[in-house]
């Protein structure tokens, strides 16, 4: 324990590295922010060792304040930049399988491994027909059979 209280600035460092790095599987930037908390809290831990309320209470005011100001910031400018698509986005085009009848009223397809509800653009689809993702319409997939043309 005298160990960790003399290098608190360690333990702070190790911490925002794990966030960092595990920010890499997110890609959200929420881990990234609390991060950067982590690394004041190292800072201040190099500024006022012992006085571990106090590296708390700035890792907490970073981490905040940079989930409320810079993450909003950083997740708009990611969205808008050329060529971003979402994941629902890139849907879109995709090829998959009617596992049951699929009509205009609903059905279910596998695309990409994955069950969906799904609906046709236009008249009935007959189960095991290959498909093709027309557009997503919230967590229903539009399709129409791959091998014919659209409507």
């Amino acid at each position: 324990m005298q160990w960790v209280a003399e290098n608190a600035w360690l333990v702070w460092l190790v911490l925002a590295g794990v966030l960092a790095v595990t920010e890499t599987a997110t890609l959200d930037f929420t881990l990234l922010m609390l991060a950067a908390g982590a690394l004041a809290g190292a800072t201040a831990a190099v500024f006022f060792p012992g006085l571990f309320w106090l590296q708390i209470a700035i890792a907490l005011a970073v981490a905040v304040a940079m989930l409320a100001l810079l993450r909003p910031t950083l997740l708009q400018r990611v969205r808008s930049a050329p060529g971003y698509r979402s994941s629902m986005d890139k849907m879109i085009g995709s090829i998959g399988t009617a596992t049951s009848q699929i009509t205009t009223a609903g059905g279910e397809a596998k695309v990409n491994g994955e069950s969906w509800t799904a609906r046709s653009v236009e008249g009935v689809i007959a189960e095991g027909s290959e498909i093709e993702v027309y557009q997503i319409d919230g967590a229903v997939a539009v399709v129409y059979p791959r091998h014919q043309a659209l409507p």
